[in-house]
């Protein structure tokens, strides 16, 4: 007897681990663009480190390439999380099945809300203040380089699977 068991024999999770990737690259993307290029606060290498500080406290503003790397895994992890937590929910909750992008933008915010309250705090950094402006970017970073895309992904994945006949086999079978 064989069992497979790799993420392609389970469509849920080769959906978690396309979304996952997907949310997570396009939001480390997004948040190099906007606090390395666009409000020059750092380099990218400086972004992840303080990604990894969260492990490793200021410490990790003296490593290199591999600390990074490391912030760049724990960025991914939370991606997946955030992704996990999704799937699983999805076929639960109608209304993110009736309002695909509504429920992605919502659940970025959900994820924006979760970090800065609950997750940033817990690993040591200040508790969340809120600033307009900040709080603002943030936001739509997370909705919509997190929340969107997994909820496009995930609707993608759960779609009904609908079967339709070739143009041939329709003709063919309407003229015997």
């Amino acid at each position: 007897m064989h069992i497979k068991t790799s993420a392609s024999s389970h469509p849920a999770a080769k959906t978690i681990v396309l979304a996952g990737f997907v949310a997570g690259t396009c939001d480390i993307i997004s948040a190099c663009t906007l606090y390395s290029a666009i409000l020059k606060r750092g380099s990218p290498a400086k972004l992840l480190q303080a990604i990894a500080s969260a492990l490793l406290g200021k410490s990790a503003f003296e490593g290199g390439a591999g600390i990074a790397f490391l912030g760049l895994l724990i960025h991914y992890c939370i991606a997946y999380s955030f992704t996990t937590l999704f799937v699983i929910v999805y076929p639960y909750w109608p209304v993110l099945r009736r309002h695909k992008v509504v429920s992605g933008l919502l659940y970025g915010l959900f994820a924006f809300i979760i970090m800065n309250v609950i997750v940033l705090p817990l690993i040591g950094y200040a508790p969340f203040k809120f600033a307009l402006i900040p709080s603002i970017r943030q936001a739509v970073i997370l909705m919509l380089a997190i929340g969107l895309p997994i909820s496009l992904i995930t609707h993608k994945y759960y779609r009904p699977k609908v079967h339709l006949p070739s143009a041939i086999t329709w003709k063919s079978s309407i003229n015997p």
